[in-house]
């Protein structure tokens, strides 16, 4: 009979190579393209070696490799992002991809042979979906674990510090409205289906948990920030003073948040002026003012680009300046776009569900806590540019060795 392993063995290489194209191809796996080729690769040659021994008739079937890397490989996708539907796009792509391979092989075999390879991939590939299936359950589930514990203790502290105070509740309940009645509504529906059926497709469950796990993580976001405002009101937050090279922290800025600009295909151009190397402020304030700001400048841009720009104004001060070519702010909503939960009404963007409304807010707690100010400069349909000036000296701040 004849043995298609070696067929397969000699196309390895370019079945990974060819898969990693059409993954990357593939309009429904997003996550894929903010992955390096390594990253998207995994273990997939690993897998397609144990593939080669099951075909093989003189060697004993190496089911073993295929449960453990595919078990490795469902923890991987979870903390990679995936979700549900882009691993089984993956897993068909990966079906075609192999028999488009061997195809000419194939066609040379008996029917008998043809029928043994068929059965033996097919089998083989069910039994790497199911286990990775598995694996990706159990770790989007123990994030959703963590993210409850996580939310809990929040809670907790949100709820002390706001027994002193009512400002805002009203507008924080509409807000967590939303996100609290989908996690309610998801987890709900993911308990019954659960506890009343054996379901044979696991992928509508583990998309029920993605968007329970996504409303999390916007409820728990949107948590954070009413914090971080009531510490600074509380006046609990303490700046760290350390000489800081501004074009460091900008590059640390950019390269985060940079696969969201990709994802909108932004350019982000960055020019920073190079006497700024020893600048005394608060490292970790200064990067959250800028990631707040260019974050708020991807959100509200479609097309065009995110300009950072950093200089020396005088013996003094110096500025940082964020420009965007997004829906721009009306004239008379600038005045209050600092103010928490305000969102500007611009008939030319719609209703942002990322933002919590208080981004903004903190930037200008922070900017006032390192003694500088904030201006802002927009046209709507044109773009915004939001300017921070900040003093070289802090006023009676101590710094930190």
């Amino acid at each position: 009979m004849r043995d298609f392993s070696q067929t397969l063995q000699d196309k390895i290489e370019i079945i990974t190579q060819n898969w990693i194209e059409a993954v990357r191809a593939d309009e429904q796996i997003e996550t894929a393209k903010q992955l390096t080729y390594t990253s998207v690769r995994d273990s997939l040659p690993i897998v397609l070696q144990a593939i080669v021994t099951m075909l093989s008739q003189s060697e004993e079937s190496d089911i073993g490799t295929l449960v453990e890397q595919s078990l490795e490989h469902g923890t991987v996708r979870a903390k990679q992002g995936y979700d549900a539907e882009e691993i089984a796009r993956e897993y068909r792509l990966l079906r075609r991809v192999i028999f488009e391979a061997i195809e000419p092989e194939l066609l040379k075999g008996s029917a008998a042979e043809v029928n043994r390879a068929y059965r033996l991939i097919n089998a083989a590939l069910d039994e790497v979906i199911a286990k990775c299936f598995k694996t990706y359950t159990q770790e989007r589930l123990q994030e959703l674990q963590d993210l409850q514990k996580q939310l809990q203790l929040t809670n907790q502290e949100l709820t002390r510090l706001f027994r002193a105070s009512q400002e805002n509740l009203s507008h924080l309940a509409h807000e967590l409205k939303t996100p609290l009645n989908s996690i309610i509504g998801y987890s709900e529906l993911f308990l019954r289906q659960t506890n009343n059926s054996r379901l044979k497709d696991s992928a509508p469950n583990l998309a029920h948990i993605d968007k329970v796990i996504t409303n999390g993580r916007r409820l728990l976001r949107l948590i954070n920030d009413t914090l971080e405002i009531s510490r600074y009101d509380a006046g609990r937050i303490k700046l760290q003073l350390s000489t800081t090279n501004v074009r460091s922290a900008i590059g640390t800025v950019v390269e985060i948040i940079e696969p969201l600009a990709k994802a909108k295909n932004l350019e982000i151009a960055v020019e920073c002026d190079p006497v700024l190397d020893r600048v005394m402020t608060d490292y970790l304030r200064l990067q959250q003012i800028i990631t707040n700001l260019v974050s708020n400048a991807i959100r509200y841009t479609q097309a065009g680009t995110i300009s950072i720009k950093s200089e020396l104004l005088s013996e003094k001060h110096w500025s940082i300046c964020i420009t965007d070519t997004g829906i721009g702010i009306a004239s008379e909503d600038c005045d209050r776009i600092f103010m928490p939960y305000f969102r500007a009404d611009n008939s030319l963007g719609a209703y942002i569900p990322e933002s919590t409304g208080l981004g903004l807010a903190i930037v200008a707690r922070l900017v006032n806590l390192l003694q500088g100010k904030i201006e802002l400069v927009s046209e709507v349909g044109v773009g915004s540019s939001f300017t921070v000036i900040f003093p070289l000296e802090l006023d009676g701040v101590e710094i930190q060795e």
